[in-house]
């Protein structure tokens, strides 16, 4: 059975990054030409990571997507429990968004260049880096393309529903005003668990929360913001698991 378990891992990940050659130049071109040319790539990653999930054995199940004003720009967060992730999120949001990842993904052969497109590499290890990949996110927010943080910072292979959240989401709203959008991931990580590399098909559920619209700027409005949001997620995933 566990032979059966890798032949299925080796096949998905081989069909994960054969799509990806097939697609990634098609991804890419439209994004070099401008903002416009993104709502061909992001239809195009969204055909890349549907064919994936499909041939993976992956399904999803979207909950209170209605909630989003597709006209808005958003700040979303969401829980991060799996490196499914990547395929899930441009499945879940039905905009172009600009996503910020760990530096360390740009070393993957072709995926980080294609990737890269649309991620905003961050160097988690240095603060002047940091600084320099929000000041990139700020650029997007301001042209009306929204934004996916993971607010944790790293994925939560612990026991905690969710890990401590970094004030870097919750300082850019309140400083644009733009309002933050919870989802809620339920499911990726029994796909792929803990502390394994083995895929397994299954379903994910996704669910929407309301947006948060930050409090005017102030000294606790940061603290503030970042507790209600967390607060908020943390309950859409009490709720729902």
């Amino acid at each position: 059975m566990k032979i059966i378990h890798i032949l299925f891992t080796i096949y998905s990940i081989l069909l994960f990054f054969v799509l990806l050659l097939i697609l990634g130049l098609f991804i890419v071109i439209p994004l070099s030409i401008g903002p416009a040319g993104g709502k061909v790539s992001f239809f195009l990653i969204r055909v890349w990571a549907r064919v994936w999930s499909f041939g993976s054995g992956i399904r999803y199940e979207f909950h209170d997507r209605v909630l989003i004003d597709r006209a808005q720009t958003y700040i979303y967060i969401f829980n991060h429990r799996s490196f499914l992730d990547a395929a899930i999120i441009p499945l879940a949001i039905p905009q172009q968004v600009r996503a910020l990842g760990k530096k360390e993904l740009s070393n993957i052969p072709f995926f980080g260049w294609v990737v890269g497109k649309v991620a905003i590499w961050v160097d988690r290890t240095d603060a002047e880096a940091r600084g320099k990949s929000i000041g990139k996110l700020v650029s997007f927010l301001n042209q009306g393309i929204s934004a996916v943080v993971a607010p944790e910072g790293t994925r939560n292979d612990s026991q905690a529903t969710l890990l401590p959240f970094k004030s870097g989401a919750f300082r850019l709203a309140v400083e644009t005003g733009i309002p933050i959008l919870p989802i809620a991931v339920i499911g990726a990580n029994k796909i792929m668990k803990k502390g394994s590399f083995l895929i397994s098909p299954g379903k994910v559920k996704i669910y929407f929360s309301n947006p948060i619209y930050p409090p005017k700027p102030s000294e606790i409005a940061v603290n503030k913001l970042s507790e209600k949001c967390q607060s908020r997620l943390e309950a859409m995933l009490l709720t729902h698991e």
